[in-house]
Formats: C-alpha cells, sequence, structure tokens
C-alpha cells in the first residue's frame, strides 16, 4: 500500500469527519446505533459502518458553492483570479442559487456511480457558512434528485460543524421522524 499525500490524507480526514457528523445525527434522531466507521480502499465508497448489525457503506461528497469558495472555507491561499472570481460571483449569484446548483451538480454527478455493495447511502456534507438546515429545508422543492441513482437513501448534513443538523434528501419525508428531522 502507498504513502498518502497531504492532499489525499486530508480529503481521507474531511470524509471520516462528515461521516461522524452524519452518523451521530442519525443516531440521536432515530435512537439507532451506526457506528465503527472504517475507510475502504480503493476509495469507493469512501466509508463504512455498522448500521443494523450489517455494513453500511456511505460515498462522502462535500458540497461548495463554487471551487474558489471550497479554496477560502478550507483555508488554502488564494490567487489574486481567485480573490477577483470570488467578487465576481458574489456579485452575481446569490448563495441560494450557488447552494442549489452545486447540490444538483452532486446529485446529477453521483448518480451515475455504480458500487458492488448491498447497502449504499449518499452523504454530503454543506460546507459553506452561509446554508445551515434552514435554508436548506427553504430550498428543497426545487433540489433535483435524479430518478435512476445507487443510493438507498441520501442525507445532507447541514453545516460544517454539524450544529444545525442532517436532512434527508431520498427518499423524501413521509413519516413523523422525517417530519422531526426536517424541522417540521
Amino acid at each position: 500500500m502507498s504513502e498518502l499525500n497531504n492532499s489525499e490524507y486530508e480529503k481521507i480526514e474531511l470524509e471520516h469527519q462528515a461521516a461522524k457528523l452524519f452518523m451521530r445525527w442519525h443516531e440521536h434522531e432515530t435512537g439507532n446505533p451506526i457506528h465503527h466507521l472504517w475507510h475502504n480502499r480503493p476509495a469507493k465508497p469512501d466509508v463504512s459502518c455498522c448500521f443494523q448489525g450489517e455494513r453500511l457503506d456511505l460515498e462522502v461528497a462535500h458540497l461548495y458553492g463554487s471551487e474558489q469558495e471550497a479554496m477560502q472555507i478550507l483555508q488554502r491561499e488564494l490567487s489574486e483570479q481567485t480573490h477577483q472570481e470570488l467578487q465576481q460571483l458574489e456579485k452575481t449569484t446569490e448563495p441560494d442559487a450557488r447552494l442549489l446548483t452545486a447540490l444538483n451538480r452532486i446529485l446529477f454527478n453521483k448518480s451515475y456511480k455504480r458500487y458492488k455493495t448491498k447497502r449504499v447511502w449518499l452523504v454530503i456534507r454543506n460546507t459553506h457558512p452561509a446554508w445551515d438546515k434552514k435554508e436548506i429545508l427553504t430550498q428543497q422543492h426545487c433540489i433535483k434528485i435524479p430518478s435512476t441513482h445507487p443510493f438507498e437513501q441520501i442525507w445532507l448534513v447541514a453545516d460544517w460543524d454539524g450544529k444545525s443538523g442532517i436532512v434527508q434528501l431520498f427518499p423524501e419525508a413521509k413519516d413523523a421522524l422525517n417530519s422531526t428531522l426536517n424541522g417540521a
């Protein structure tokens, strides 16, 4: 097994952080234990855990409004061009539009993935500080989940630190628990 470079290590750490935040909220909201996180190599799906006595695989994605915002949020050095692009993006695009565009892009791209596993959930971690669970819920009717995808469930960790909770995107909330998860 080869050594990981810094960006690969950082990616694994971010995936683990997102999975842990999701698992903590899911267990808190449902009362069903979900634990024992481990990383998969090769990296598809990203991580696995134990849920209801069985292996559950989690594909993890991070939601950024733009690549430039990602660099800023991750505290990377920004070039002058990136600064200009961020300024232009902020002038021409509202955060809600960037959220929906980026989220719908992730859902579309992930819908083409295929996994050799019994169960895989998609967990998306929102990174943008202007978006939280409340904002996501107000825009939920605009989220476009492709009609075909490999995921048993799709969840969104609503903010970087997981303070505002999780939102189930698929299957859509149909029962009292999901209404509670969605803040109703």
